[in-house]
């Protein structure tokens, strides 16, 4: 835990009781300050008594009393409407802030030297996030990773000289965070999210830019438009920039090189300084990190630890030995020449396109709840396509759409269990040449069959390691 302790002897609203309102709520009474909570769930407001933080009702409160409002990031700060706690807080003149806020001022206060690298953009945020911490792990240093991955933010141990954390920040959380100033802060992409929230992609935008502004050193993606834009205006403000890209070589920065060989994609990461490029990594090999998405993700993080010290041969280590993220593009091992990939998280179309372009050979498990638009957008890499698969809801929906395409054979399956079965047994006749996929990439929510995209892989991951002659990977 960070104990907060900016705010001792004070008393603060905190509205929002999830995990991370239970660990600023703990981290703020760890410090010293009087806290009221409040939640509109019931089960949480138990829980969090249970623990012994104060629930008071903020709704008939004496909004005069409270020196801030810590806000949960899920809960509504401008659009569609402010929050009816943000209405009262503005009322009485009382700022609202966020769990990394009161991180990055306590940090401020207690060890303002320590390194923070925060990464945000739409897509690819939490494989870059994770990629960072495991290569400085690797390397051996201190590391303490979370934010919007995983461990909340102030449940952290606190900053010191000569621990780095590592921190994913949604763009809710850079909206609470007025003084946040990482060491390093990644800008990755920017595609149209969370418009709903943000009122326009500008405005949303000029929120994730915030973390690149006041980065000591800041790397950014330039494969889209907006975010070259970032790149221009900071560049113009003489400070470190570092540009990344995933798609192109640059003059100047971290780029991925992906070429053909013998039927695979080899990405070489070149570091370009001083005009002078060199390859300090070849993601060919590494499951973890296949496909052109994570390339930008692999020159994101090369940018990252070295500009935090490690050499290339440390960073091209840690690359090698990544794990990868449960659920996303995860490679969970191989029958023969066949390999899994559970891509549970790919619940639209946009998702796994990523997937689709990943493989040659490919035996796609699909279907679950549909979302909107169905898989037409994918309809250019249905070459890739050996056999689909389809389970749930979205079974029909897909069958016409591969019936009107035509290039695509597919078998109505129903269940994950009959879909798996069926496309090992035709992986295992397929005589093409080279690496063959099953892959779960379902282009669906989940909620038709099972509770979540986690519990689907779950399922497909226990359903995989029951097959005779499985290997899983990294074995051997």
């Amino acid at each position: 835990m960070t104990p907060v302790s900016i705010f001792a002897g004070r008393k603060l609203a905190l509205f929002g009781l999830g995990g991370s309102g239970l660990a600023t709520a703990r981290a703020l009474i760890a410090g010293g300050a009087e806290v009221a909570a409040f939640d509109d769930g019931q089960a949480s407001r138990d829980k969090a008594a249970a623990e012994g933080i104060a629930i008071v009702e903020l709704a008939s409160a004496d909004w005069s009393e409270f020196a801030a409002l810590v806000l949960s990031p899920g809960v509504p700060l401008t659009h569609p409407q402010p929050h009816w706690t943000v209405q009262k807080a503005q009322a009485a003149g009382v700022e609202v802030i966020g769990d990394v806020e009161l991180f990055f001022r306590e940090r401020a206060k207690t060890c303002p030297d320590a390194p923070v690298v925060c990464i945000t953009g739409t897509n690819g945020k939490s494989t870059t996030t994770a990629l960072i911490a495991h290569v400085l792990k690797q390397a051996g240093r201190d590391v303490q990773m979370g934010g919007n991955i995983g461990t909340a933010v102030l449940a952290l141990e606190p900053p010191a000289p000569e621990r780095i954390h590592v921190i994913e920040c949604s763009s809710y959380q850079i909206d609470l965070a007025p003084s946040l100033k990482p060491t390093v802060g990644i800008q990755m992409n920017l595609t149209p999210d969370h418009l709903d929230r943000h009122g326009s992609f500008e405005a949303y935008g000029a929120i994730k830019e915030r973390l690149v502004t006041a980065a000591d050193i800041a790397v950014v993606g330039v494969d889209d438009e907006l975010s070259r834009q970032m790149a221009r205006r900071r560049a113009a403000s003489g400070r470190k920039l570092v540009k990344i890209s995933g798609e192109q070589p640059l003059d100047e920065g971290v780029f991925a090189g992906i070429t053909a060989n013998q039927g695979q994609l080899d990405t070489r990461i070149v570091q370009v300084r001083d005009g002078k490029p060199r390859v300090v990594a070849n993601l060919a090999g590494i499951g973890s990190l296949r496909g052109s998405h994570n390339a930008q993700n692999a020159a994101a993080a090369f940018a990252a630890c070295f500009a935090l010290g490690l050499s290339g041969d440390e960073i091209a280590a840690g690359f090698r030995s990544y794990p990868g993220l449960a659920h996303r593009m995860e490679e969970l091992g191989r029958v023969g020449r066949i390999v899994f990939i559970n891509d549970s998280k790919a619940t639209n179309a946009d998702s796994t396109e990523k997937a689709l372009t990943s493989f040659r050979d490919i035996f796609w498990i699909l279907g679950g709840k549909p979302k909107e638009g169905g898989i037409e957008s994918l309809r250019r890499y249905f070459p890739n396509i050996a056999r689909a698969y389809l389970i749930g809801e979205a079974s029909d929906l897909f069958a016409d759409t591969f019936d009107a395409d035509g290039r695509v054979s597919y078998e109505r399956c129903g269940t994950l269990a009959a879909a798996l079965a069926a496309a090992t047994r035709d992986a295992q006749a397929h005589r093409g040449a080279g690496e063959i996929a099953v892959l779960l990439s379902p282009a669906c929510a989940s909620f038709d069959q099972f509770p979540n995209f986690e519990v689907r892989g779950d399922a497909f991951r226990a359903l995989v390691k029951a097959l005779p002659g499985f290997t899983p990977y990294g074995a051997g």
